[in-house]
């Protein structure tokens, strides 16, 4: 199953957080084969880099950098060569969906399920799930 990971649930695993640790988890054990594109990894480092939003974490910030990099040794790089706007309520997810069409994701899962289940463009193939949807389907 090809995967788009949102960056909630990476920084969710970060926090401890049950199902997106486990999400996390299933990636990098080969459950899955999530999708990474140049925004999506830049959006992965700037918030990881965000102390202030890691106050309770369980992760300092060379652990967490050190499990996105593990992390990302088990993506495929994704590239996208179109756009497709406007598309979502949310300009900055817009992205999430980009990667996951052009590259064939069976899913994105996420936190932010309300703004990204109200797409404006509609790709049947395309699963929006929560990260304890996500675990049942795997």
């Amino acid at each position: 199953m090809r995967v788009v990971i949102d960056t909630n649930v990476l920084v969710g695993a970060c926090l401890g957080t049950g199902a997106a640790a486990a999400v996390i988890r299933a990636c990098i054990q080969g459950q899955c084969l999530p999708l990474v594109g140049n925004a999506l990894l830049n959006e992965y480092e700037d918030v990881l880099g965000r102390s202030d939003l890691f106050r309770n974490s369980r992760l300092n910030e060379d652990e967490r950098y050190e499990l996105l990099d593990i992390f990302l040794a088990r993506c495929r790089w994704g590239r996208v060569y179109f756009t497709w706007r406007p598309n979502l309520p949310d300009e900055a997810d817009n992205h999430l969906v980009e990667l996951a069409v052009a590259n064939g994701a069976d899913a994105i899962v996420t936190r932010n399920l309300r703004d990204l289940t109200t797409m404006e463009l509609r790709f049947p193939q395309l699963k929006i799930l929560s990260p304890e949807d996500f675990l049942k389907e795997i």
